[in-house]
């Protein structure tokens, strides 16, 4: 549940897959359905929406964003690979970690020339449908557990035109297993490949709960982890990075923080 406060590579393969990016499609296909996002629902918990850009909590995250775009976005020689893909993580669960990434794909979303895919990658213990109020049948799971279903049938589109979402799909005994299967790097890969001009959020699980964040880890090009202010032990946030300490650009959050915007001590958003 959403807190109460806010403050705030792997090897390549041969082998064939079967969400090939379709060459005519300037890197990005049509998805097959179409969602409205629960705005009403979202102001309930505390999520940033798409009127809130006047609020503090949409200047915090202007604030985040900045240098995550920066990076996202950097060209040349000194540009970090699949930098457009960031995972928000947590070390144990209720740290604020999924209303971190909505709120972050909101925030980005606002942005004129960017587009966004929210990937709820947390299949063990989803809130992003409920969140946002919506269902899903079908979608991470299904396209790493299946070969004859393409990531675009599972992709949703929603009522902002440059914000998209990637459920985490129907429940699969095997499911955290195919999360850290080789399949799911090459899938990591080709959302990379086929939507380079996009941001990719992935909500992550817990790193403390599955193997998944160390996965991700290894193919994503930035880390924003997520701490509650007064509550993560540090033995706790010390053990989450070293499991995603492959991923070279780790940032931290603090979340939940009394701290109001505008004093010295603002910014517990920073780079490791």
């Amino acid at each position: 549940q959403p807190p109460p406060r806010r403050n705030c590579r792997g090897a390549s393969s041969s082998r064939s897959l079967p969400f090939q990016p379709d060459p005519n499609a300037a890197g990005s296909r049509k998805t097959s359905k179409k969602i409205e996002l629960d705005l009403d629902r979202m102001r309930t918990y505390g999520i940033l929406g798409p009127e809130s850009e006047h609020s503090l909590l949409a200047e915090e995250f202007r604030l985040i964003k900045r240098p995550i775009l920066l990076k996202a976005l950097e060209k040349g020689p000194n540009a970090t690979r699949n930098s457009n893909l960031i995972m928000v993580a947590s070390a144990r669960p209720g740290e604020g970690k999924t209303f971190t990434a909505i709120s972050l794909a909101m925030s980005i979303a606002s942005e004129p020339d960017l587009t966004v895919l929210l990937v709820d990658a947390d299949v063990a213990k989803s809130n992003v449908p409920d969140v946002l109020g919506f269902k899903a049948d079908r979608g991470l799971v299904d396209v790493i557990s299946n070969d004859n279903i393409d990531l675009s049938d599972v992709l949703l589109r929603t009522q902002l035109d440059n914000f998209s979402i990637l459920p985490a799909g129907r429940p699969h005994h095997l499911a955290t297993e195919y999360l850290a299967s080789d399949r799911m790097a090459r899938m990591v890969d080709d959302i990379a490949d086929r939507y380079s001009d996009r941001i990719i959020i992935f909500d992550s699980p817990p790193v403390l709960m599955s193997s998944v964040p160390s996965v991700l880890a290894l193919h994503v090009g930035q880390t924003i982890f997520v701490v509650e202010a007064d509550h993560t032990p540090q033995a706790a946030i010390e053990n989450a990075l070293s499991l995603v300490s492959s991923c070279k650009n780790v940032s931290l959050l603090l979340n939940k923080s009394r701290t109001i915007a505008g004093t010295d001590k603002f910014g517990g958003y920073y780079y490791r």
